[in-house]
């Protein structure tokens, strides 16, 4: 069995996948890396970016939230799914950096809300890494830049986080808007957050924002980075 302070992680690169297919990937991963529990095998942070799509959860509010009518995200060009992940409503949509860690809690030691403290802690690592302070907030899972000090009203939402666990091992996780088309949020009520303003990397350093694949490609490696000292935390604590 890995040691828990230092797990193997392995990035598989989807390129750009539809959504539904993106999903039956997880599913074949999430069935690879629990039968590979007893053998030790590597952990998986599959990296995705998905073609316009609304993802739309089994919370009893959920479809409230997707504010455009069926005709209206079909002339928009944006497919609505269905989808078994924690969370609410969400879009994804090219530019958008999508990471889905396929990893074993029972063998990394740690239980699900140090697994998405290490999600946010990624995307905030990442965030930093090209110039945008970001942050998290009380009560609001996802990652946020703006001015924490002034309140909700004064901050925007740069990533979003929704998972599922099935026999300790996760599916799902994290997207880092890098320099998708943000109109499409007015689709949606971004994960049921009414008010709450959405960016993206490119929206808060214009120019400067980095390549869609270097961004991408950092997310992942902060993932597996912010996973790694999890666990590595948990061991010294553990009796």
């Amino acid at each position: 069995m890995d040691a828990p302070s230092q797990p193997r992680f392995d990035v598989e690169h989807l390129g750009r996948m539809p959504y539904g297919q993106a999903l039956e990937a997880q599913r074949a991963v999430h069935a690879r890396v629990l039968a590979g529990r007893e053998a030790a095998g590597a952990h998986v942070v599959l990296l995705v970016e998905h073609p316009a799509v609304v993802t739309v959860t089994k919370r009893h509010d959920a479809q409230g939230h997707v504010l455009a009518s069926a005709e209206a995200l079909v002339a928009a060009g944006v497919e609505r799914c269905e989808t078994d992940r924690g969370g609410d409503v969400t879009y994804h949509g090219p530019g958008q950096a999508v990471i889905y860690p396929i990893v074993d809690l029972q063998r990394l030691g740690i239980g699900i809300h140090a697994y998405i403290r290490a999600l946010e802690e990624a995307a905030i690592r990442t965030c930093a890494a090209f110039g945008v302070a970001a942050h998290r907030e009380q009560g609001a899972t996802g990652v946020w830049t703006g001015d924490a000090s002034g309140g909700p009203a004064a901050t925007r939402k740069v990533a979003a986080i929704g998972v599922r666990v099935s026999r300790g091992v996760t599916m799902h996780g994290l997207a880092l808007n890098v320099r998708p088309d943000l109109a499409h949020f007015g689709l949606i009520v971004p994960c049921g957050l009414h008010g709450r303003q959405v960016t993206s990397l490119e929206r808060e350093l214009g120019t400067a924002c980095p390549a869609f694949g270097i961004a991408s490609e950092r997310l992942a490696s902060e993932a597996c980075e912010a996973l790694r000292a999890a666990a590595a935390a948990r061991a010294v604590t553990r009796p």
